[in-house]
């Protein structure tokens, strides 16, 4: 069992090292003051000094912002709508096929959901640009709100509803003060998932875009084709460093909501009759 556990470990550090070593490689060089990734020559800011003066890419880092904002929004609210009628679904049958058409965008390949909302805009004559992106973000973002909220539904007792409704609360308050607070867990995890895979999409992203709007992810893949710039390095070194505050903000608001839960408990479990 030690060596099995020792091995694991090896593993897990060698994957690791693969995923990370490349983001690392790329960082490194983003403070060179040379213009190439082959030789360090010196240490420098110039590369991100770049990047904060190029009016261009700050509008469209703030169309990123605000297409992962509004869609992760959009999204995790109708997520809410859609874990709620799913998780009344008493028919196994229907729940199970249900469920499965919510997981058809999430395993479905990303160049065939982006041909198809392109197919789809340009039937219904939707412009390409803003609209066709958050319209498509929303729609790539909603299975996977509704795949983070629905475990935490199906924890949650149904007499803690039906002890509320004898109390006397109704169907909103049951709702707003029962349900929302218990599933908030699965709330914010489904939100910051659709915002990081707003934020990070590519294949999609690049085939609704139109002419004068775009997204980082597709901006830095057009610049990276031009060639090499230590610039991209920086702006990707600033996208993992944002990315990576979110996920420990995720972290630290999960952690602090279960350890409230876990001091309410002992008061709840003394005032229940046995």
């Amino acid at each position: 069992m030690a060596n099995k556990g020792r091995w694991g470990n090896v593993y897990l550090v060698l994957v690791f090292a693969v995923l990370y070593a490349p983001i690392l490689y790329l960082m490194y060089y983003s403070f060179n003051s040379a213009d190439n990734m082959h030789q360090f020559e010196g240490f420098t800011w110039k590369w991100y000094g770049e990047v904060f003066q190029d009016t261009r890419l700050m509008i469209i880092l703030i169309n990123t912002l605000v297409i992962a904002l509004l869609s992760s929004t959009i999204a995790t609210m109708i997520g809410i709508i859609g874990a709620l009628a799913i998780d009344r679904i008493r028919r196994r049958r229907l729940k199970d096929a249900v469920l499965s058409l919510n997981n058809v965008l999430i395993v479905s390949p990303d160049v065939i959901i982006g041909a198809s909302f392109l197919i789809l805009f340009t039937i219904v004559g939707i412009k390409l640009g803003f609209a066709s992106v958050l319209i498509s973000h929303i729609a790539f973002s909603i299975p996977i709100t509704v795949l983070m909220i629905l475990p935490r539904l199906q924890e949650m007792s149904p007499t803690l509803i039906d002890a509320a409704r004898d109390l006397g609360a109704s169907r909103r308050d049951v709702l707003s003060k029962v349900i929302l607070p218990f599933i908030k867990p699965g709330i914010f995890a489904g939100f910051f998932m659709a915002f990081t895979y707003s934020l990070d999409d590519f294949a999609v992203t690049f085939f609704v875009t139109g002419n004068g709007y775009s997204t980082l992810s597709v901006e830095i893949y057009s610049r990276a084709r031009q060639g090499v710039s230590l610039s991209i390095n920086a702006l990707s070194t600033l996208i993992f460093l944002f990315t990576t505050a979110l996920v420990v903000g995720y972290y630290m608001i999960t952690r602090r909501s279960q350890g409230r839960s876990r001091k309410h408990e002992p008061a709840a479990e003394m005032g229940v009759p046995r």
